[in-house]
């Protein structure tokens, strides 16, 4: 089943609109609220907890369609939704990857200034290279070329163990941080 993940800057807002089932997770050896999934199908839940009765895993295998709603506090200040467009697609001041105090605001990304001071992204797919590199699977590349990187970043990993980011993921995680660095930049000249 796909992966779907809906950033929000107040996902309890959106759900009470939304009738949906908490997803479940098994954690200690006990079912338990997933963080963030929910289900706006109707699935098998448990009188008493209000939660899917089987975990996300279980759910997905009989095919129930599982979606996580994401607070995302990167969308503070943005507007509306052509303000979001705008700040999405306006070239952002890449020198701010490499502002220690600019970098520290930033989603994902705030503990990696160095990484950001080696590679200096300067394109939203340099950036999702950044994002990806940080992940365990990819970590390797951290002290690689572009060139090299550009080849290996967005390759699935032989041991599946090792968290790594798909390249869509990483890709609109990288929207989030120009959004964010568009912000910053517009706070910064007001």
């Amino acid at each position: 089943m796909p992966d779907i993940d809906i950033d929000l800057l107040d996902r309890d807002k959106a759900l009470e609109k939304i009738k949906h089932i908490p997803a479940s997770i098994y954690k200690e050896n006990k079912l338990t609220k997933h963080n963030t999934g929910v289900y706006a199908q109707d699935i098998p839940k448990d009188p008493v907890t209000g939660l899917a009765s089987f975990d996300y895993e279980v759910a997905d295998k009989l095919g129930y369609f599982k979606i996580d709603f994401l607070n995302v506090s990167a969308y503070e200040g943005v507007k509306d939704e052509a303000h979001l467009v705008e700040l999405m697609y306006k070239e952002p001041d890449w020198s701010l990857l490499q502002n220690e105090e600019a970098v520290k605001k930033l989603f994902h990304i705030n503990d990696h200034i160095a990484l950001l001071k080696k590679l200096k992204p300067q394109s939203i797919d340099q950036l999702a290279a950044v994002l990806a590199i940080i992940r365990p699977g990819k970590r390797k590349l951290a002290d690689s070329d572009w060139a090299m990187i550009d080849r290996e970043v967005w390759i699935k990993p032989a041991d599946l163990k090792e968290y790594f980011f798909k390249k869509a993921h990483a890709i609109g995680y990288a929207y989030v941080v120009v959004i964010q660095m568009n912000l910053l930049n517009f706070t910064n000249q007001s």
